[in-house]
């Protein structure tokens, strides 16, 4: 039989991706959207302070816990399946969210909420790398999909604030309806399904176990970097990396694992799942430096701070199809550290802002970082999707998408502790005697506006004035240490990436097909047809 090439996507593949962004764009911003909206949400169901911390992470705990299952059961079921499911679990937890009489029933639904978007985020890409078998094709999808995603947790907080001006909290959570309505309505005429052949029952052990893994330490991770070493989050990071090999050792005995794990050992799926951790890390990290610069240090009110932090999205919007055009030319690995280096030079230059700064300035840098950033994951991402085989598609994305979520925690972490570690140094030289619970006014800025608020004003201004200074000295500081972390994911990127997914062997069949994958809409065909 002859070698056939793979057959180009049309009209309606690409109608299908464009309906495929609607529930990746609302999961992506149900992570930031309650940061503006959660003041609304205490002042109605008055959560005790630990219940709104879970109200506000909940969601993103459930996420990440639950991606590896849910991308391995999408290959099982079908990944149109798992999209109707879980736009269907979003949809009613957004309607329940909405209308939540209490934290505990809020805290719950959130939680809901993470079960949907844990089977939606998986199958999005999964099926990118069913409905583009092109490899041109695949990497301009790729291109959407990475910067919807990005998008997303940008305009969150746009949203929440357009939102909650002229409506009550529950109307962030009823605005993910009408789309998923809409996905619900179109997917099933528009996205073929796509499936593996069922091979042994489905490993409940190991979902229980890659859940018990994730969660712990990414829970322990975030408390660590809010509240310093404390001994419960210090347990939750260690036992969760004990289950974590745990999980990995079953992976290697089990008839039909979950994972592939010689597919994370090649350089052309393992090498961008490290890019992307690396790139989230910074991404995330920096996020809510410049998000209190524009609020806490230049005084912008909450919409007013969330529609300019939408500026570095320009920088998106350029990039990613350019690199994408670029790596057609060139080898990918080159693209990579150069928007790897491109996001270097943006925490430089943004290491070098203070608070009497133009508002150009850090808005530029923001533009080169965020722009570099989504580059070198549009092409980790495509180079990674078009390493898995197409039957394993959904459980690879998956493990990228948990790589994402761990450098985000990490980056959270180590980040936030650099500049929190700046800051408290400065304002312990810096704050004037005799200012009470100076205690608060050392440990963040947050505290020390509140403090202010409750002073004489010129004691105010001056703890105010001391107060900004040392956070923009310590978000120069957490700048400077994402660019190093930058520049090594360049230098990654140029050493161990060239050729990777060239001269790798392909994970197309040889006919072009996608191997043992069935698509269970359509049926099979018979000997003679392929011979007619």
């Amino acid at each position: 039989m002859e070698n056939t090439p793979n057959p180009r996507a049309g009209r309606k593949e690409w109608t299908a991706l464009g309906v495929l962004m609607l529930p990746l764009l609302l999961v992506s911003m149900d992570v930031s959207i309650l940061y503006f909206a959660i003041p609304y949400v205490s002042q109605d169901l008055e959560p005790t302070a630990t219940q709104q911390l879970w109200i506000l992470d909940m969601y993103g705990f459930v996420l990440a816990g639950l991606l590896i299952t849910m991308g391995a059961l999408g290959d099982r079921i079908g990944r149109r399946t798992l999209v109707i499911a879980g736009a269907t679990v979003f949809g009613a937890a957004s309607i329940a969210a909405a209308y939540a009489h209490s934290a505990e029933l809020l805290i719950a639904v959130r939680a809901l909420l993470g079960l949907g978007g844990a089977a939606l985020m998986p199958s999005t890409l999964a099926l990118i790398r069913n409905l583009f078998r092109d490899e041109k094709q695949r990497g301009k999808a790729v291109t959407v999909w990475t910067a919807v995603m990005a998008a997303g947790i940008s305009l969150g907080p746009v949203v929440s604030g357009l939102l909650l001006e002229h409506f009550w909290w529950g109307s962030v959570f009823l605005i993910n309806l009408p789309a998923m309505v809409l996905l619900l309505a179109l997917v099933p005429f528009l996205v073929p399904e796509f499936k593996t052949p069922q091979q042994g029952r489905f490993d409940l052990l190991s979902a229980a176990l890659s859940l018990a893994a994730l969660l712990p330490v990414i829970y322990g991770i975030k408390e660590l970097a809010q509240h310093g070493y404390e001994p419960l989050p210090a347990l939750g990071v260690t036992s969760g990396l004990a289950l974590g090999c745990a999980f990995v050792r079953r992976q290697r005995r089990v008839a039909n694992p979950m994972i592939d794990l010689g597919l994370l050992g090649r350089r052309a799926f393992g090498g961008p799942m490290v890019a992307n951790l690396l790139a989230m890390f910074a991404t995330v990290g920096m996020a809510v430096f410049l998000t209190q610069y524009l609020q806490s240090v230049l005084g912008m009110g909450p919409f007013e701070a969330a529609l300019w932090s939408m500026l570095p999205a320009a920088g998106m919007a350029v990039t990613a199809p350019t690199a994408a055009a670029f790596a057609q030319r060139v080898d990918r690995a080159y693209v990579m550290g150069g928007g790897f280096l491109l996001a270097a030079c943006g925490f430089l230059w943004l290491s070098q802002v203070h608070t009497d700064t133009a508002l150009w300035v850090p808005l530029t840098a923001a533009s080169l970082y965020a722009g570099g950033l989504v580059a070198a994951m549009t092409l980790a991402n495509e180079l990674a999707l078009g390493a898995a085989p197409p039957e394993r598609a959904g459980s690879a994305a998956a493990v990228l998408e948990s790589g994402q979520e761990l450098g985000g925690a990490l980056g959270m972490a180590l980040l936030g502790s650099i500049g929190s570690a700046v800051y408290s140094r400065d304002m312990a030289d810096a704050l004037p005697a005799g200012v009470p619970q100076a205690d608060a006014v050392r440990e963040t800025l947050g505290g020390a506006t509140t403090v202010a608020a409750r002073l004489p004003a010129t004691t105010a201004e001056s703890v105010l004035t001391a107060a900004r200074d040392a956070f923009t000295h310590g978000m120069g500081f957490a700048a400077i240490g994402a660019a190093t972390v930058m520049a090594a994911a360049g230098v990654f990127s140029l050493v161990l990436l060239r050729g990777a997914g060239r001269t790798e062997p392909s994970s197309e069949s040889p006919t072009g097909g996608v191997g043992p994958e069935t698509r269970v809409d359509q049926p099979p065909r018979h000997a003679g047809a392929s011979r007619a």
